[in-house]
């Protein structure tokens, strides 16, 4: 529990009431109960916190009066998610090694990371500080973990994968498998061996049952500060620049290039051997068949730039009323024509 002036010093904000207040936890408006702090970042949501039975509310900028105590900081959004980090902090783990988990001899485990049950970690693998295995993970050789970074149980790294620091990996996913390359040769596909790697940058997340290639020469790579969803399939030699963020099913075909800050949202799916600019938002859904300059949003499958696809759908929505005025010109220029013979 913590009061709302502890709560404010926190987070960078501005107490209006009483400081002295204690908060027991972060609840939204139609479920807040006394003692909750709960958040509005406009009017609406506002008017539903006043009327709610929470103590305080966190607000952003100068929103509405009520009696309530208020909490106001520049950036509603940002603070609510560091709020949360307060009320239900992180679970920490203990140093150590777990009884069942197997270690190379040539392995390298920082003493302050926790290896928990069942996991393996491979020759010459390195573990960095606070670094931590949930459990059931398969840490292959050469592969190396920075500091304060957290698999959650199954995840697997193939070998070689190298992985950032404060980074997060949600259960199932692999990393570092195949890539998916063949050749036909005499009626049969041959496979084109994948010797390359991935490597993933600092304070990256990812999801749960994701898949994320090696190259088949080089590497794959993710960008530093880039949030990969669940059930994400990144083929081999795909570069994600920084910061960029790649929603639930997405699929990227091999040796695709994203740049920074680029947003993909639900099942989007990327050709190969394309390159997409910085600051490209693309909307759910698309089929991407053809690269994308800086800075501009796409939608549609094949996806084409955002105002000439609203065109389109527009055109489109109205093709049954253009279809019943064809068809009676049409009629009308028959009965005339009838008529005149």
């Amino acid at each position: 529990m913590m009061t709302a002036a502890e709560i404010a010093a926190q987070i960078g904000g501005e107490v209006v009431g009483d400081g002295s207040t204690r908060l027991k936890g972060f609840a939204p408006a139609d479920s807040a109960r006394a003692g909750d702090l709960t958040f509005a970042e406009n009017e609406e949501y506002f008017e539903r916190a006043a009327k709610s039975q929470a103590s305080a509310i966190l607000v952003d900028g100068v929103i509405g009066k009520t009696d309530k105590v208020l909490i106001r900081v520049s950036k509603a959004r940002v603070a609510f998610a560091k709020v949360l980090g307060l009320f239900s902090p992180e679970q920490e783990f203990s140093p150590g090694v777990h009884a069942s988990a197997i270690i190379a001899s040539t392995a390298r485990i920082d003493p302050t990371a926790f290896i928990g049950p069942f996991c393996v970690v491979g020759e010459r693998a390195q573990i960095g500080a606070r670094s931590v295995l949930l459990g059931g993970n398969y840490i292959d050789a050469d592969c190396s973990v920075g500091q304060s970074t957290k698999l959650y149980q199954n995840v697997v790294l193939y070998p070689r994968t190298q992985v950032g620091s404060r980074v997060a990996i949600h259960a199932g996913t692999v990393v570092g498998s195949d890539g998916f390359g063949y050749v036909l040769d005499q009626g049969a596909h041959r496979k084109v061996p994948q010797i390359g790697n991935v490597v993933i940058g600092d304070d990256v997340e990812i999801g749960a049952n994701v898949t994320i290639d090696r190259g088949a020469l080089g590497s794959t790579v993710i960008g530093q500060g880039t949030k990969i969803d669940n059930l994400v399939q990144i083929g081999h030699n795909v570069v994600i620049g920084d910061h960029s963020i790649v929603v639930a099913q997405v699929g990227i075909a091999g040796s695709t290039k994203l740049g920074d800050y680029v947003t993909l949202a639900g099942q989007v799916g990327i050709a190969g051997h394309l390159k997409i600019g910085n600051h490209v938002t693309v909307a759910a859904q698309a089929g991407v068949m053809n690269d994308i300059p800086d800075g501009e949003k796409w939608l549609g499958a094949p996806a084409q730039p955002d105002r000439q696809m609203k065109r389109f759908f527009i055109a489109l929505q109205r093709l049954p009323e253009l279809l019943q005025r064809v068809n009676a010109l049409e009629k009308r220029l028959k009965d005339t024509t009838g008529n005149q013979s």
